[in-house]
C-alpha cells in the first residue's frame, strides 16, 4: 500500500459519492418530471445505458493515451454532465435529463477501472486487499451522497438541482488529486506469445462465473435499490425515512470492504460469493414480510452486504482470465456485462413496480440469484474435476 494507492481510493471515494447521488437523486427527479410514472426509473437507466456504450471508447482511451489521461478525460466528461444535470432540474427537461446521465456514464465506465488499477499499485500478495480497500472508499459517498442530496436538493430553487451541482466541484477535486497519481504503463502485447480472442478469453470458467457474479449480483442491486426510494414515497414515508435507508444500504455495501478481501484470502472466493448469494435472499425474505421502515431498512442493508461479497469476489476471480496484455479489453468486456445488466433492471425498476408493485419486484429477484447458485455450483465442481484429474 502507497501513496499512490491511497490517493487512488480517494478519487474512488469522490466517484462513489456521485453514484450514490445519481442512484438516489434521479429516480425522485425522474418521478417528479417523468410525463408517465413507469418512466420515473428512465434516468437511472439513462446513466447505465451510457456506462455500457462508453466501455469499449474507455477501452481505446486507455490503450491510446494511458490510465491517467483517460481517467482525466472522464472526470471532466463528470463535470459537464453534473452540470447539464442541474439545468435540465431546475427548467424541467426530463429527456435533457436523460441525455446528460447518459453523457456522465462515460465517466462511470472509466472510475469503474480503479478497482483494477489499484492492483497494478500494489504487490501481488495485496491483490485481493487491494480491491477490496479501495471498494472501501464508497463509505464516503454512502454517508455524504443522501445527506448531500438532502442538504443541498433546494439550494438553487429548484429541487434537487443544487445536489447536481455540488457533483460538479467534487469532481473538479477529483481532477486534481488524479493529477498527483502515477500509474505503471500498460504492457504490450508480446510477439513471440500469440493472442487470444475475446471467444476463447470467454469460454473459460473464471469468467463466466466472475462475469455472472458481478453482473447479476449488480443487478438485483440496482433492481432493489433503484425502486426503494419510489417504493417508500408510494407508501408515505418521508424523504428523510428514504435517505436514512440509502444511507444504511450504501455503507453495508463498502463497510465489509475492510475484511472482504481476507476473508476471501482464508476461506477461498467461492465461499465469500455463497454467503454474498445466501444474504441476498434473506434480504428479499425480510422485504416481503412488510413495508415498515425498518424492513426497508434491514432488507437494505442485507442487500448492501450481498453485493460487496459477489461483487469484490466476482472480480478477484475474474482477474484470474486475462493475461497483462489482454487486460484493458477485458476489463471492459466485464463493465459492458455489468452496466447492460444494470440497464435492464434499472428499467424493469421502474416499469415493475409501477405495473406490479414492490411485492412482485422482489419475488422476481431470486430468478437472476437461482441462476447465479447454477454458475457458482458449476464452477465449485469443475474446480474439483480438475483437482481429482491432477
Amino acid at each position: 500500500m502507497n501513496r499512490n494507492f491511497w490517493l487512488l481510493t480517494l478519487c474512488q471515494c469522490f466517484f462513489m459519492l456521485n453514484n450514490i447521488t445519481f442512484s438516489f437523486v434521479n429516480g425522485l427527479v425522474g418521478l417528479a418530471l417523468a410525463p408517465v410514472p413507469w418512466m420515473a426509473t428512465l434516468p437511472v437507466t439513462g446513466y447505465v445505458v451510457g456506462s455500457a456504450l462508453a466501455t469499449t471508447l474507455v477501452a481505446r482511451s486507455q490503450r491510446a493515451w494511458g490510465r491517467k489521461r483517460s481517467f482525466q478525460l472522464g472526470l471532466l466528461v463528470g463535470m459537464v454532465a453534473s452540470g447539464l444535470c442541474a439545468y435540465a432540474a431546475a427548467t424541467g427537461r426530463f429527456w435533457l435529463l436523460m441525455l446528460s446521465t447518459m453523457l456522465a456514464g462515460y465517466y462511470n465506465a472509466n472510475a469503474a477501472l480503479y478497482r483494477f488499477v489499484a492492483m497494478e499499485l500494489v504487490g501481488p500478495a495485496y491483490k485481493e486487499r487491494s480491491i477490496s480497500w479501495v471498494l472501501a472508499g464508497g463509505i464516503l459517498g454512502a454517508v455524504t451522497g443522501p445527506n448531500l442530496a438532502r442538504y443541498t436538493k433546494d439550494m438553487l430553487g429548484t429541487p434537487f438541482s443544487g445536489a447536481y451541482a455540488m457533483l460538479v466541484g467534487f469532481a473538479l477535486v477529483a481532477l486534481a488529486i488524479m493529477s498527483f497519481i502515477s500509474f505503471p504503463a500498460l504492457p504490450r502485447h508480446d510477439p513471440a506469445r500469440p493472442g487470444r480472442t475475446m471467444r476463447e478469453i470467454a469460454r473459460q470458467p473464471v469468467f463466466v462465473v466472475g462475469v455472472a457474479a458481478s453482473a447479476l449480483g449488480y443487478g438485483v442491486m440496482n433492481l432493489l435499490m433503484s425502486a426503494t426510494p419510489i417504493a417508500m414515497t408510494q407508501m408515505h414515508h418521508s424523504f428523510d425515512h428514504a435517505a436514512l435507508v440509502i444511507e444504511w444500504h450504501v455503507l453495508a455495501m463498502f463497510t465489509p470492504s475492510f475484511f472482504t478481501g481476507q476473508l476471501i484470502k482464508r476461506f477461498g472466493v467461492l465461499k465469500i460469493m455463497w454467503v454474498g448469494l445466501a444474504a441476498n435472499l434473506a434480504c428479499i425474505a425480510i422485504a416481503l414480510s412488510g413495508v415498515a421502515v425498518m424492513q426497508f431498512l434491514v432488507a437494505l442493508v442485507l442487500l448492501g452486504v450481498g453485493w460487496n461479497f459477489l461483487f469484490i469476489g466476482g472480480t478477484t476471480l475474474f482477474t484470474e482470465a486475462y493475461r497483462p496484455e489482454e487486460k484493458t479489453t477485458v476489463q471492459s468486456s466485464m463493465d459492458f456485462c455489468i452496466y447492460s445488466t444494470m440497464a435492464i433492471t434499472s428499467f424493469a425498476s421502474g416499469a415493475l413496480l409501477s405495473a406490479r408493485g414492490w411485492e412482485f419486484l422482489n419475488w422476481g429477484s431470486l430468478v437472476p440469484l437461482g441462476a447465479l447458485a447454477v454458475a457458482l455450483s458449476w464452477l465449485a465442481l469443475q474446480r474439483r474435476a480438475a483437482s481429482l484429474a491432477t
